[in-house]
């Protein structure tokens, strides 16, 4: 069978035309690990392409017995609209990822078949229900808790792509969280499981990739004692990566500075916010706000710099948020920032409760991106909270900020560290100019500003 794989993309990144130019944003894409791990669990008699909507042209008339199509919400539309092009011209569709797990309903209604969890427990059955033309409507893979079945990702499918990502060497050593924060789809998808590969065959892809590359777990150190092995084992390698983490992992100091002799030389966390209140109330208290500057301090010392997450709009969070946000980043010295306007994502414990209380505005998928509003804040209006979030980006990627912080990161983290960040704000930058997002601070422009709350809408999914 032809088997077509599909990443899609917003409709503003996305390209729409043949040898159309592919926007500047590598820094952004890192290997579509998903589908190529999906490439991979095909058996060799089919034949497979992928096609990532970032970086190429689709062409929707192209001929295909099966489409795959992993998707999360803010990509519904997009994907809804796929499946339709390729259901009529007689193709089997089939929604897979994020919002399909947790929305499994749903998105049957675009779909032949929908694969929930993990795709090495149902993909090559489904491929066997389709030949033999027995598929069922639903899939459920149970987590398989050590990994055994993932496969090495088929990375030749950038041969000619590859310029356009960050690294086509996105590596991972386990999948999941065990924490339970409200917002995230992540822990709702996983059932607050971590579930690891074995040590060996990490190592075994580790060196087999180029001197750079990345980590692409969710959290490197769920498993500390496992985090530890694989650094040790990874020191003589003499590789350098990026990956994410949870800030613990400035409390312990063997593993810290395991990480940094393994070759990490810049983490993402999800600092989220600087209110103790709000990290309660999200069942992140753990992340304890009162030790962040010192934690970061520790991470940083250590040659290991630090990309912030950050949600504004919580329930503690009133106009000032977005200066004082903007004072926290300048005085920790974090080298990006990775910016989300509270969004109850549909499968999570925060989207049932926002559903609940009436305070969803919108129900249109598309703007389930982390970059538009959605919801009624407490403490402001809908229009504060847009404004507000836009001028906390466009303030932290001034150009003078980008060449501030990353003079003071190549003589703190070194020249590595501050080459990404280089690059990292000149990419976020360029997007915030592309899509037009400037912002007014809130707190101090009041008058520019609707007042009132937003009434909610019910908008057509």
């Amino acid at each position: 069978m032809k088997i077509l794989l599909i990443l899609p993309a917003d409709d503003d990144w996305r390209i729409k035309a043949p040898n159309a130019p592919v926007p500047k944003r590598a820094m952004l894409r890192f290997s579509v690990l998903g589908l190529t791990i999906v490439a991979a669990l095909t058996p060799g008699d089919h034949e497979v392409s992928l096609i990532d909507e970032n970086v190429e042209f689709l062409d929707l008339e192209q001929p295909a017995d099966v489409v795959g199509i992993s998707f999360m919400t803010g990509l519904a539309p997009r994907a809804y609209e796929i499946a339709e092009r390729f259901n009529q011209r007689g193709a089997v569709t089939v929604a897979g990822g994020f919002h399909p797990t947790l929305n499994p309903e749903e998105a049957s209604e675009h779909f032949d078949i929908v694969a929930s969890g993990q795709a090495e427990g149902t993909w090559r059955q489904i491929l066997r229900d389709i030949q033999a033309g027995t598929f069922k409507h639903f899939y459920h893979s149970l987590p398989d808790k050590e990994l055994s079945q993932t496969p090495v990702p088929r990375r030749e499918f950038f041969k000619q792509s590859g310029k356009h990502y960050i690294t086509t060497h996105a590596i991972e050593t386990g999948r999941g969280c065990r924490h339970r924060c409200k917002f995230c789809s992540i822990t709702a998808f996983y059932k607050h499981c971590h579930h690891k590969r074995p040590l060996d065959e990490v190592i075994k892809e580790v060196r087999d990739t180029p001197k750079h590359f990345m980590f692409i777990d969710d959290n490197i150190i769920a498993d500390p004692e496992y985090a530890k092995r694989l650094f040790r084992e990874m020191i003589s390698l003499k590789k350098r990566w990026i990956s994410q983490c949870s800030i613990m992992l400035a409390d312990d100091e063997e593993l810290l500075s395991l990480a940094y002799r393994a070759g990490c030389r810049g983490v993402f966390i999800g600092i989220e916010s600087i209110s103790e209140k709000n990290l309660e109330a999200m069942e992140k208290g753990f992340n304890d706000s009162r030790s962040y500057y010192d934690r970061i301090r520790r991470i940083r010392n250590h040659g290991i710099a630090v990309q912030a997450g950050m949600i504004v709009g919580l329930d503690n969070d009133d106009t000032t948020v977005f200066e004082n946000s903007l004072k926290f980043l300048q005085q920790t010295g974090i080298g990006a920032l990775q910016l989300a306007i509270l969004t109850p994502q549909p499968g999570t414990p925060l989207h049932e409760e926002f559903k609940k209380n009436g305070r969803i505005i919108s129900y249109e998928w598309r703007k389930y991106d982390y970059r538009h509003c959605v919801i009624s804040p407490k403490k402001m209006t809908p229009q504060q909270l847009q404004s507000g979030a836009d001028w906390l980006y466009a303030q932290f990627y001034r150009i003078d900020r980008i060449l501030a912080r990353s003079l003071k990161i190549a003589l703190n983290e070194g020249l590595l560290a501050a080459w990404l960040s280089l690059r990292l704000g000149i990419t976020y930058r360029y997007s915030i100019i592309k899509e037009g997002r400037h912002g007014i601070n809130p707190a101090r422009a009041r008058k520019h500003l609707i007042s009132q709350p937003a009434a909610p809408v019910i908008a057509t999914q």
